[in-house]
């Protein structure tokens, strides 16, 4: 046995077990992801965020993410704050501007100076075969909203890949909307060869909403950054948000900012808080 060293972190109330393993030796493979994940007998969090070497000279660091049942899923955006706060506080890097490695593709997190983190998240992607979406036709495949049959229901779903697959649906109350019994039925739907993430969307105005999202390998969460990122994209895609200016994600959480410009190979930019819970020590084989 070893004490691996570990941090505990949230951004908006998703929470993050942040392993370095750049100075010290582990092994996500082998290590008891989802006993650690538990909230009664473990540590207790919604995803793993692994801090490696980069493998290619452009990037600074390779960053990992393994959800709280132990799959490895692409991308996470609340993660990627926690990420970019985690290395320059440790002193790992001095940059406040941070080009990472990730499964999705590779992000740049920016520290501001007011504590907070934006993050460039890229290019979102529409097509079924970016997702992985199953579309049932061509005509299926062309449009931006999708017809799901979900047990009795029929649902409309907007497909966005924001370093990993994500679902919204437009609801008008987000309190009143079965989001886990859609949630998880969603999530495992045939379509999805590789599970999805589900949000929830309320319009409050062109400029804000309220959204709750599903994390496949993990239910719902507090707050889901790539979430918000596709949820705001999806609005704006389908007429209901503007972006002639950021749109207000208000999430169980807290707050997100998303900007967006409709327009081919525009960039996704996502700015919030992030907060150090504790320091701690676990024993690894």
């Amino acid at each position: 046995m070893t004490k691996l060293k570990f941090t505990k972190m949230h951004g908006l109330g998703n929470d993050f077990m942040v392993i370095d393993s750049i100075n010290q030796k582990f092994d996500p493979t082998t290590a008891p992801i989802a006993a650690w994940a538990q909230r009664h007998t473990g540590v207790g969090f919604d995803q793993l965020l692994l801090i490696e070497a980069p493998q290619t000279a452009k990037a600074d660091f390779r960053y990992r993410i393994f959800n709280a049942d132990g799959s490895e899923v692409e991308q996470c955006g609340n993660g990627a704050r926690c990420f970019a706060r985690f290395v320059y506080d440790k002193g790992l890097t001095n940059k406040q501007q941070i080009v990472v490695e990730t499964a999705g593709g590779v992000i740049v997190p920016h520290l501001n100076d007011n504590g907070t983190v934006t993050v460039d998240m890229g290019v979102p992607l529409f097509a079924p075969e970016q997702i992985p979406f199953a579309a049932i036709d061509e005509d299926d495949a062309q449009r931006i909203s999708h017809r799901l049959v979900v047990g009795t229901d029929a649902v409309d779903v907007t497909c966005i890949n924001m370093g990993n697959p994500h679902a919204v649906m437009v609801v008008e109350d987000i309190d009143q909307t079965p989001v886990h019994r859609l949630g998880a039925a969603i999530e495992n739907h045939r379509q999805f060869p590789q599970r999805v993430n589900v949000g929830f969307m309320q319009i409050l105005s062109p400029q804000q909403i309220r959204l709750r999202v599903f994390e496949r390998g993990v239910g719902e969460t507090q707050a889901c950054g790539t979430g918000a990122c596709a949820a705001v994209v999806a609005g704006i895609s389908l007429g209901l948000l503007g972006d002639d200016e950021p749109v207000q994600v208000n999430l169980p959480g807290g707050l997100l900012s998303i900007s967006w410009q409709q327009r081919p190979d525009a960039h996704v930019w996502m700015t919030g808080a992030v907060q150090t819970v504790f320091e701690g020590e676990i024993n690894y084989l």
